[in-house]
C-alpha cells in the first residue's frame, strides 16, 4: 500500500466535505498550502484531477466523486472503530457532525448540548445550522435533525420532541391596527408574514384545519422570511401574522406578547426527529447524544403526561 497517499486522503475527503480548500485547511488546523500540497500529491499518485478550481469555488470532478465514493465508506468505518474502541475505555470522544435547522436549536439541541458537555467533555459536537433538506451522507454528518414527515424512508429517526400544532399568532398592538381575523377566508385581508422553502424556492402554502379537513391557504404580505425564527420577531414587531411551531411561541403566548389566532385551525405536526444511516446507530458519539435526548423527552413528555 502506499502509505504518503494513504496518508493524504484524509484532506481529500476534508476538501470535498468543506467544497474549499480554506474550509478544509481550517479543519484539519493546517495551512492552505499544506492542503494544496496534499491535494496535488493524492491527484498526482492516481494520474488523475479530482477537483475543478476556480478563483471562486472547488467542484469534485468525475473522477474525485467517483473516488469519494470508493473510500469514505471505509474511512467511516475505521472512524467508528475508533470511536468504539475510544468507548470500551469509559472514553466518549471525537467530533459528532450534524446538520440542523434553526428552529430546533432552541427547542431540542441546546438542553442535549448542555448536558453533553457536562457528561463527555472529550465529545465535540459541531453544528450546521441549514433550514434546506441536504443529504448528511454526502455532506459529511453524523446527523441531521428534521421534521417527521421529511425524513427518508432509508433513515433511522429518534424522536427528540413531542408532536406539536402549527398556529397562527399575531402581536396585540397589530391586532388592535388591522382586527382580528374570525375565519380562514379572513386571512387575505390581513398582513400575513410568508415563508420561502429554501430547497425548492417556492412560498410555503399555509396548511390550516377548515372543520377536519386540512387546506392549503396561499397567503400575501409585505415580508417574506425563510427562518421561523424570524418570522416569529416580526410577528412581536406587530408586522403582521406569522405561522409557527406553537413551542417557538409558547412562552410569548403565555406572557401576552403574541396572541393565538383561529385555534381552531392549527394542524399537528409529529415532532423533530434525529435522523441518520442505520451504520452510524452503534457509534458511541452518536449513542451518547441519543441517549442524553431520550433523557430530555422523556422529562417533556413526562410533564404533559404522554406516553414515550
Amino acid at each position: 500500500m502506499d502509505r504518503d497517499l494513504l496518508a493524504h486522503l484524509p484532506v481529500f475527503l476534508a476538501v470535498a466535505r468543506q467544497g474549499s480548500f480554506a474550509g478544509a485547511a481550517a479543519e484539519l488546523s493546517l495551512s492552505p498550502s499544506a492542503v494544496s500540497h496534499a491535494i496535488r500529491m493524492v491527484e498526482s499518485r492516481l494520474g488523475a484531477t479530482l477537483f475543478a478550481r476556480t478563483t471562486r469555488s472547488v467542484a469534485l470532478t468525475e473522477a474525485g466523486n467517483h473516488l469519494l465514493g470508493i473510500i469514505r465508506p471505509g474511512f467511516s468505518q475505521i472512524e467508528d472503530g475508533l470511536d468504539q474502541f475510544r468507548a470500551n475505555t469509559g472514553n466518549v470522544t471525537g467530533a459528532l457532525r450534524l446538520n440542523v435547522p434553526r428552529t430546533a436549536l432552541a427547542l431540542a439541541i441546546t438542553p442535549v448540548i448542555v448536558e453533553l458537555a457536562q457528561r463527555f467533555p472529550q465529545l465535540t459536537v459541531e453544528i450546521a445550522i441549514d433550514d434546506a433538506s441536504v443529504d448528511i451522507i454526502s455532506g459529511g454528518f453524523d446527523a441531521g435533525v428534521r421534521l417527521g414527515e421529511m425524513i427518508a424512508q432509508d433513515m433511522v429517526a429518534t424522536r427528540l420532541t413531542p408532536p406539536f400544532q402549527m398556529i397562527l399568532v399575531a402581536a396585540p398592538d397589530y391586532l388592535a391596527r388591522r382586527g382580528e381575523p374570525r375565519a380562514i377566508q379572513e386571512l387575505a385581508n390581513h398582513n400575513c408574514i410568508g415563508f420561502r422553502q429554501i430547497t425548492s424556492g417556492s412560498l410555503y402554502d399555509w396548511e390550516l384545519n377548515d372543520g377536519g379537513t386540512m387546506v392549503s391557504v396561499a397567503v400575501r404580505g409585505s415580508s417574506i422570511v425563510t427562518d421561523a425564527t424570524y418570522a416569529k420577531e416580526l410577528a412581536l414587531a406587530g408586522v403582521g401574522i406569522a405561522y409557527l411551531m406553537e413551542p417557538l411561541a409558547g412562552a410569548e403566548i403565555e406572557s401576552g406578547k403574541l396572541k393565538q389566532l383561529l385555534p381552531e385551525t392549527a394542524i399537528e405536526e409529529p415532532g423533530l426527529f434525529l435522523y441518520y444511516p442505520k451504520r452510524a446507530a452503534t457509534a458511541p458519539k452518536l449513542r451518547a447524544f441519543i441517549d442524553v435526548a431520550k433523557h430530555k423527552l422523556k422529562s417533556q413528555l413526562a410533564q404533559r403526561r404522554l406516553p414515550l
